[in-house]
């Protein structure tokens, strides 16, 4: 019985001390903080233009012409 108590102890113990999970959550965390980020940018840059769409199209004339587009 003494064996026992002693293992499941270990066992306690063993499982307190792995962080490696701690890993998997900053990172779940990181691309969730990134996403948002990204959300809110392309919601920024298409309200002007009236979607995402004439946004690719503004970019694609920018680069063909080669001027400065704002």
């Amino acid at each position: 019985m003494n064996a026992n108590l002693k293992l499941v102890k270990q066992s306690i113990g063993s499982f307190v001390q792995d962080e490696d999970g701690a890993q998997v959550v900053e990172y779940a965390l990181i691309i969730a903080v990134v996403s948002i980020a990204l959300v809110v940018a392309l919601n920024a840059l298409t309200a002007a233009g009236g979607g995402f769409s004439q946004f690719i199209t503004r970019v694609t004339n920018c680069l063909k012409t080669g001027g400065t587009c704002a």
